[in-house]
């Protein structure tokens, strides 16, 4: 036998070995640290890019979707309105003029704008402010339910005109009735979760703040006269942009109504 020979076979084995270990150590070690990189919170993704946000809801862990159908308006409900010269081109959608300007005080502010809508509007106090047009000089509020907004509604709506003096001249309203809960409850995602959609879908930028995050409803399924409201994430960034996120699948919902990937 040739020992020589042997021993070199042998010396080169051990070193490719000894490569391909050290290949498998290195490939390892990657790994680990990818891993490690893949398991870094997004509170801390977002803080590294200086993405900050209010306290965030934790108490809402279950809800279900809301049916409902648009209200028509009666003759007697209608009787009861004072002050008023009520045309209703359709039932469902009243519209009405103040024969005098009603003074709202400060419409921002909940307390003026709740006495506003309780004494002058039908259901008034189911309706919540949501932007103040200063270029059309209206005032758009949305109905809620459970104390919940039911985001951009058509069916759920009204809209205040103002006069230069902001006092309330006229209004459309719209209105959801007959709402009630599916017997299923199903898991809210997290708001941080929609939150981090935000951020993996690169709608949040460094140094973005989100300013405002709470549960409401959105009309995605939505027929001539009834309508399913979804659970939905309402989250503002910058104290000026609104995105939506569904409750349950984590989508983003659009001005339109339609669930993006």
């Amino acid at each position: 036998m040739d020992w020589n020979k042997t021993k070199t076979i042998f010396i080169i084995t051990f070193l490719i070995l000894d490569l391909f270990l050290g290949y498998q150590f290195i490939q390892k070690r990657n790994s680990s640290q990818l891993d490690v990189l893949l398991e870094e919170t997004i509170e801390e993704q977002l803080a590294a890019n200086g993405i900050t946000y209010v306290d965030i809801p934790k108490e809402i862990k279950k809800a279900s979707y809301v049916s409902g159908k648009s209200k028509i308006f009666t003759r007697d409900e209608i009787a009861k309105l004072k002050n008023q010269k009520i045309t209703a081109s359709d039932q469902s959608v009243l519209q009405a003029t103040f024969i005098h300007p009603v003074a709202i005080g400060d419409f921002e502010d909940a307390y003026s704008l709740n006495q506003f809508l309780q004494q002058n509007i039908i259901h008034g106090k189911d309706y919540a402010f949501w932007e103040y047009d200063n270029k059309s000089k209206t005032i758009t509020c949305y109905q809620k339910y459970n104390r919940r907004m039911i985001y951009k509604n058509s069916s759920g709506k009204l809209l205040l005109h103002l006069n230069e003096k902001n006092e309330v001249v006229s209004y459309e309203q719209t209105l959801l009735d007959d709402l009630e809960e599916y017997d299923k409850k199903q898991e809210i995602i997290p708001a941080i979760k929609a939150i981090e959609t935000l951020y993996k879908k690169d709608y949040l930028k460094p140094k973005d703040r989100v300013t405002k995050i709470e549960i409401g409803y959105y009309g995605l399924v939505q027929f001539t006269a009834s309508q399913v409201l979804t659970p939905t994430w309402h989250i503002v960034v910058n104290e000026k942009k609104d995105y939506f996120i569904h409750g349950f699948e984590g989508q983003i919902i659009n001005d339109k109504g339609n669930v993006l990937e």
